[in-house]
């Protein structure tokens, strides 16, 4: 049985699996930039999951279901996730990087399907394996296993997982902190970064310590404007969400308890969906 939302976020091993999931993201991003760029904001990832899922359902022998730009900015506007002109230019960007190909066209000469390399998945799956490990975290399972086991599964799942992601409410329409970030490029990273650093042992303080210490070395790393970052980090403290252990920029930068808790129950959301969509899956396979 799948974990729901309320198994997920009240769960005693979250923290530790959550700074673990953390740490895989962080290093998924030193490894490959320009691909975790794609997932660097809310807008860019939702439409990322959009684009992934059409691929999945295309049927090369109906064009009205093949993977097109059309039908990507069609979809991705009826579900208000970005407006005709966002989506046209985040396909651009991709064919631009190389993550899609543009393919032959259509017999009646209109149609011009849209293909991804092998390599294009690959940070999906990666993706997709960190969730599936912190829910065996939680729960002791072994869906990773079943996964990495059954390659032909990610066809299944992932549009499920988009379908989840795209009509959940608590995704669309994150916390207050959570959301300042989500726009901002590279956003999640940002999170992911301050998330790693923190101590499990002191989640329940009002101040909890991160890694982070200076917003130029942080900056640098992200490879993000010193000045927009500091900018967002200025908004984030006039929440009260984020602040500095001594002198400001140059100290240990400690998070809220409120935002930890704004980014455990964004994960929690998350994992619930993935884990709905997997075992749906399993339920399709033995039946």
């Amino acid at each position: 049985m799948a974990l729901n939302f309320e198994d997920i976020v009240g769960h005693p091993a979250l923290n530790a699996a959550v700074q673990a999931q953390a740490r895989a993201m962080q290093q998924a991003y030193e490894g490959n930039p320009r691909a975790s760029s794609v997932f660097a904001t809310q807008q860019r990832w939702l439409m990322a999951h959009i684009g992934l899922a059409l691929h999945f359902r295309r049927d090369p022998s109906d064009y009205r279901k093949e993977l097109t730009a059309a039908r990507f900015v069609d979809v991705t506007v009826q579900h208000a996730v970005a407006s005709r002109n966002t989506a046209h230019a985040f396909i651009k960007e991709m064919q631009h990087y190389n993550f899609i190909e543009v393919g032959p066209m259509a017999d009646d000469g209109r149609i011009r399907p849209l293909h991804l390399p092998a390599i294009t998945l690959d940070p999906l799956i990666g993706w997709i394996h960190m969730h599936l490990s912190t829910l065996d975290a939680l729960d002791g399972g072994s869906r990773l296993g079943t996964f990495q086991a059954r390659p032909q599964m990610l066809a299944r799942l992932q549009p499920l997982i988009a379908d989840g992601l795209i009509s959940s409410v608590p995704v669309r329409e994150p916390q207050q902190t959570f959301s300042l970030f989500t726009w901002l490029n590279n956003g999640g990273v940002v999170m992911d970064w301050l998330i790693a650093g923190v101590d499990p042992r002191n989640a329940g303080q009002e101040r909890i310590p991160t890694g982070v210490l200076s917003i130029g070395d942080f900056s640098k790393w992200l490879k993000l404007s010193r000045t927009h970052l500091a900018r967002k980090l200025r908004d984030a403290e006039a929440l009260g969400s984020v602040g500095w252990l001594g002198r400001r920029g140059h100290s240990v930068m400690w998070i809220s308890n409120e935002f930890y808790g704004e980014y455990l129950t964004a994960q929690a959301v998350k994992l619930a969906i993935i884990d709905a969509a997997f075992a749906a899956c399993m339920e399709q396979a033995t039946g």
